[in-house]
């Protein structure tokens, strides 16, 4: 016996120009039918969040399933796959396509050559695909934008879900020491590791070099510095791990697309004592008081 719901759609073509786009949504518990073995077109992301079974590959190799687990089912690829025949399990699954599929597979939120995912929690996932799920509603004019922001979201919260997310210590350590005078080869003798191998947990868990990651949060620091400070354009490079204030005005420049100075200009808040560090509660966001005297009053109460 098993238990069954799902929504499909047509997006239309200017849809697709959002880059990704949910084709379905379905929700599935019980001693489900065997699935496959077939090849489809588009990608789905099928999250298992209780039970068990086993996937099988092109090849022949038969991998069993266990909760919570990600089973990822790619375009050409062919995929056999099924719960437990005496308990079934319990699964949600998302289809969608669009370009941003490639990106998001170079970054490796998209993993073609591992089909079988396990999770630490599911919990991420199923409240994403419960989005999904809410906006699939008959006549809701939304449908096919809301669908598929949900579908990033879905994606980050899948990786962030990954069991074998080893890398995420190491990219801890490297944002708290980013905008020492390090080399990535000094970074890596930090950790006890080689250069090839922190290249290969850093690419495992930002999809990217250690290089560009450690780039993009000296960057992002300088930013905030020129946008809520005074500071010399030579004190923010130095701030952020830049001794020549030229090479990182080019290199600011070239990343960014405009100057320093001209990001300034158009960024800057500079209010003394204004700048925090701490982030806002999204359930309990700040809120302005309606006049100047009662806010001046609330910060030193």
């Amino acid at each position: 016996m098993y238990h069954t719901w799902m929504r499909y759609f047509t997006p239309s073509p200017v849809h697709h120009r959002l880059g990704l786009v949910c084709l379905g949504v379905g929700l599935q518990y019980g001693r489900l039918p065997t699935v496959g073995p077939r090849t489809l077109d588009h990608h789905v992301a099928v999250v298992v969040s209780a039970g068990s079974g086993w996937f099988r590959t092109a090849d022949g190799r038969r991998t069993p399933v266990t909760a919570p687990a990600l089973l990822w089912l790619t375009p050409g690829t062919a995929h056999h796959y099924g719960p437990d025949e005496e308990h079934g399990w319990d699964e949600s699954f998302v289809d969608f396509t669009g370009p941003a599929t490639a990106t998001y597979t170079e970054l490796g939120y998209i993993e073609p050559d591992r089909p079988v995912v396990p999770l630490a929690d599911a919990t991420g996932a199923r409240a994403a695909i419960a989005r999904i799920a809410r906006a699939a509603r008959r006549g809701n004019p939304l449908l096919e934008v809301e669908t598929g922001a949900a579908v990033h979201e879905l994606l980050v919260a899948l990786r962030r879900a990954r069991a074998d997310a080893e890398g995420d210590p190491v990219l801890r350590a490297l944002a708290r020491d980013a905008c020492r005078t390090l080399s990535v080869a000094e970074h890596a003798a930090r950790h006890g590791m080689t250069p090839a191998e922190l290249r290969t947990a850093v690419r495992g868990a930002a999809g990217c070099s250690p290089k560009d990651y450690l780039l993009g949060i000296r960057l992002g620091r300088a930013k905030e510095l020129l946008a809520s400070t005074e500071l010399p354009v030579a004190a923010v490079a130095r701030r952020v791990g830049y001794d020549d204030p030229a090479y990182f005005s080019r290199l600011f420049t070239r990343r960014v697309g405009i100057p320093p100075i001209r990001f300034r200009k158009q960024q800057g808040r500079a209010v003394p004592g204004g700048w925090s560090n701490e982030i806002p509660h999204p359930d309990h966001p700040p809120t302005i008081a309606p006049h100047s005297s009662t806010l001046l009053d609330h910060d030193h109460e």
